[in-house]
């Protein structure tokens, strides 16, 4: 199982996630190429220390919202969504080369994150720009997100590999889909719980929704937010406990 969090989500002076301690947690870093957070001295030292802790980069693409953080609703024409996240992954690919390493996948963030559920025309903007990117070894970018979404749908069929990921700090609907941030359920604050949820996401492959019903949750990644309070704390706590459930944990890019 790999373990994700979101990183480099600072701006100027202002930081908001302990890029470091979580950097010796994870497997996975989602780093921010800012439009929701992150800056180009920020992007460069997230992908240096990874690149040192052998962590593989992700690029956190989202929507044009500096101010909102990522999570305001927006509508963006496909081509202009297309163009600006291209323009992201572009960015964190210079700096992550320039560490000796690449952008090993790609993962919405925020507001586009939950529009590209459903939203096939939204997801589709995703696509095309993941398509315009070139690895250099030939392969299409891996494409992160929620199990069953439109943009995981939209990824398979244009022959990108596809990752599903599960959230152990994040409530779940009856449908499987997570809770809406403004209602009540959607972030768990236990860390007991939370480290009990990923146990059951690993080994069981589900997890119970905020109606006590259980879902399926198929996901080869796990996702811890990196700007709750003690995050590298709770991610510290989340891969014992997966470890001594016997989960092995590793990237998956």
């Amino acid at each position: 199982m790999d373990l994700n969090a979101d990183l480099g989500e600072g701006f100027g002076r202002w930081t908001l996630t302990d890029d470091e301690a979580l950097l010796s947690v994870v497997t996975s870093a989602n780093v921010a190429c800012g439009f929701h957070a992150g800056d180009p001295a920020t992007m460069r030292r997230v992908c240096e220390l990874a690149a040192a802790r052998g962590v593989r980069i992700g690029a956190q693409v989202s929507y044009r919202d500096l101010a909102g953080f990522g999570r305001r609703a927006m509508d963006v024409p496909r081509a202009e969504l297309a163009d600006e996240i291209a323009y992201q992954l572009g960015a964190l690919d210079l700096f992550a080369r320039a560490a000796g390493t690449v952008v090993a996948y790609l993962k919405p963030h925020g507001a586009l994150y939950n529009r590209v559920v459903a939203d096939e025309e939204q997801a589709a903007a995703v696509v095309d720009a993941v398509l315009a990117y070139r690895r250099a070894d030939g392969r299409g970018l891996p494409v992160l997100g929620l199990p069953g979404s439109a943009l995981l749908r939209a990824a398979e069929a244009a022959g990108l590999p596809v990752v599903g990921e599960a959230f152990a700090d994040r409530g779940y609907t009856p449908a499987g889909t997570l809770v809406p941030r403004r209602e009540p359920g959607a972030l768990v604050h236990d860390g007991d719980a939370v480290v009990a949820r990923a146990v059951r996401m690993a080994r069981d492959g589900s997890a119970l929704a905020v109606d006590g019903t259980v879902v399926p949750v198929r996901a080869r990644s796990l996702c811890l937010h990196g700007d709750t309070p003690g995050a590298a704390e709770l991610a510290g706590r989340v891969r014992a406990g997966l470890e001594a459930a016997g989960v092995r944990l590793a990237a998956f890019a």
